[in-house]
């Protein structure tokens, strides 16, 4: 029998640099507990469940890839049925997003972390397989004495890592037993399942977002090609590479000599860098051809074969110019074709009364497109916006229906008019309107269906004339399907529907960091960027988006010392995300130098660090002057 202590010491000995008999993955991660994350085998770590609201916020971030993943989960959750398995889906941060189990279990699942919302990264919970899956990037499993923590021993886990189309680590997905039999080789059959679930989601989020380009799909064997294909990349009108699954990212970087783990070698290489072959012969790969000739030849020889899915109808472009766009909605984007195409749909949409519901992450720019589309729809009446998330939820329909006087303890004695009736003749934005309760969700049905508003204690209803526009950061289509939104109401809402872009998939990146520098001008002059300050903005994956950009330059604004903005006057995370995203912090050192023409004094100043930290930089990265 394995004991508390004789773990603690094989987990010490791990520590001195003795061998050991554990796989390579679980040794490097016993390491990591006790050199980076500090943890002590000795001290017992109870399983750690997120508080509600962190844990809705993970939820929302995560829905796009839940709302994918659902029916691969479901497949698999079958597929392991009567076994006693648990299936945790979990957020790149290692928290639990999606459950399935036993409801029987529910008690000792909650308490062993097998529970949605439990945190399994590797700094909190020690060696898991989600916290090692998260670091190490690839599928494995960690059995009973592989954890690290002796509270998690009884456990046997397999995770394997969710890879999103740009080839970042996105979820991990993760089957568990509250017990098992002795041997790790028992668990190599979940091993099979969730790795081949990972693919298949994988795979599914690509073809989402691969809509309007070519998807290539790769197979060993003819066989299985069509029906379960091993790995997918989607590739661009001009031929390059814009999306891959992990598979795919693994047979390009094996094509060529590259490294998988560094993805932006791989996104925008034109496909014949890797494939005998051109965006011209990807038409010769379709179902038109039977599935043993469609053939392909990697750069190292590698043969597989291939089917080549063609693009959806790809976006046409605007039919007026960007100058007959309305300026309202004109000043909200730049001249890339998607935007301006975007702009023109707004404005022939602003001049109807058809209700439109906007789609877009936080901090997108939804309100502000809402008040555009107002303010191009020539409407005599008042914009009126609500936020359906943040008003409590007792007060919402006084709030929006308004209520006579006397109508409840607390109401005014004159009543109040709601805000229906205060947008009466102009437009009234509902936004996040997926966070509306299913009780009001009625409510407002009936007054786009019958044009009149009821106020709170009243009998009469008052007649309303409103355009409606909603807006919403979550998939609304995927709340009708699992019952939290009223699928009559859903179409009501969206007549038409306008997508925002995520801030770092805007093609129109530069022109939004302009405004905003404009707008954060000190007083002292025109607000610019130094070189390496806009490495690093370019750098960051801006889950806040406009708003996160908009508080960053802010900041920086105010910290700068004059016109230009210099890391140092960056947010941490900023300059840190740069420096891993570049892998290492030498890109960022090379441009701040080439900014300061070589003046080591300066560079150093501008970074806020010392001049023997700027030597020792540029040895370490040997960085050179260039003449």
């Amino acid at each position: 029998m394995f004991s508390h202590s004789d773990h603690i010491r094989e987990i010490e000995r791990v520590g001195r640099g003795l061998p050991s008999s554990r796989d390579a993955m679980v040794v490097k991660s016993w390491l990591r507990c006790l050199e980076h994350h500090r943890l002590d085998p000795a001290q017992a770590c109870e399983a750690y469940i997120v508080p509600e609201t962190r844990l809705k916020e993970h939820r929302q971030q995560s829905e796009d890839l839940i709302a994918i993943a659902r029916s691969g989960l479901e497949h698999l959750f079958r597929q392991v049925a009567g076994q006693n398995y648990v299936l945790l889906l979990s957020d790149r941060q290692g928290v639990t997003v999606e459950f399935l189990g036993d409801p029987l279990f529910d008690n000792s699942l909650r308490k062993a972390g097998l529970y949605l919302g439990s945190e399994w990264s590797e700094w909190r919970a020690g060696t898991c397989a989600v916290g090692a899956c998260i670091e190490a990037g690839e599928a494995l499993t960690i059995h009973q004495t592989d954890h690290f923590d002796n509270t998690h021993t009884p456990l046997s886990c397999t995770a394997a890592p969710i890879y999103d189309i740009h080839g970042e680590l996105s979820a991990v997905l993760d089957i568990s037993l509250l017990s098992s039999p002795i041997l790790k080789a028992s668990q190599n059959l979940a091993l099979h399942l969730v790795t081949a679930s990972a693919r298949r989601i994988e795979l599914a989020n690509l073809m989402a977002q691969a809509r309007h380009q070519w998807v290539l799909r790769f197979s060993r064997s003819p066989e299985f090609l069509d029906v379960d294909p091993e790995a997918a990349v989607s590739i661009d009108g001009l031929g390059r590479i814009v999306g891959m699954t992990h598979g795919g990212a693994k047979i390009l970087a094996r094509s060529t000599g590259l490294d998988w783990r560094d993805p932006r070698q791989l996104i925008g290489e034109p496909v014949s860098r890797f494939f005998d072959l051109e965006i011209d012969d990807l038409p010769e790969l379709t179902r038109r051809r039977p599935t043993q000739e469609r053939l392909v030849f990697a750069r190292d020889g590698n043969a597989l074969f291939a089917h080549a899915i063609e693009p959806h109808a790809s976006i046409r472009a605007p039919s007026v110019s960007r100058a007959q766009i309305p300026p309202p909605l004109r000043q909200l984007g730049g001249d890339a074709p998607e935007i301006v195409a975007l702009q023109a749909k707004a404005a022939k949409l602003a001049r109807t009364g058809l209700p439109i519901l906007i789609q877009g992450e936080t901090g997108t720019g939804k309100e502000h497109l809402a008040r555009a589309i107002h303010e191009g729809s020539g409407l005599g009446g008042h914009f009126v916006a609500i936020n359906c998330a943040a008003i409590p939820e007792q007060l919402i329909e006084s709030e929006l229906f308004g209520y006579l006087p006397g109508a409840f303890t607390g109401a005014s004695a004159k009543g109040r008019k709601g805000l229906i009736e205060q947008a009466d003749g102009g437009t009234l934005f509902l936004d996040e309107i997926g966070d509306m309760p299913l009780a009001l969700q009625s409510r407002l049905l009936r007054v786009l269906a019958e044009r009149e508003v009821l106020p709170v204690g009243g009998t009469v209803p008052r007649p309303v004339q409103i355009r409606i526009v909603s807006a919403s950061h979550r998939p609304l289509k995927t709340l009708v399907a699992n019952g939290a939104f009223r699928e009559d109401l859903f179409y009501r809402l969206n007549a038409a529907t306008l997508s925002l872009p995520a801030l770092r998939d805007r093609p129109d990146f530069d022109w939004v960091l302009e405004q905003i520098l404009k707008r954060h001008c000190n007083g002292a002059g025109e607000l610019t960027l130094s070189p390496a300050a806009r490495v690093a903005l370019r750098a960051h994956d801006w889950p806040g988006n406009i708003r996160e950009l908009d508080n960053a330059i802010a900041v920086a604004a105010a910290l700068a010392e004059g016109c230009v903005i210099q890391p140092c006057d960056l947010p941490d995370q900023l300059v840190a995300t740069a420096e891993r995203e570049t892998g290492d912090a030498g890109t960022t050192l090379g441009l701040m130098l080439d900014a300061c023409n070589w003046n080591i004094s300066e560079a150093a100043r501008r970074l806020g660090i010392d001049r023997s930290t700027v030597h020792r930089q540029i040895r370490r990265y040997h960085l050179e002057q260039k003449h």
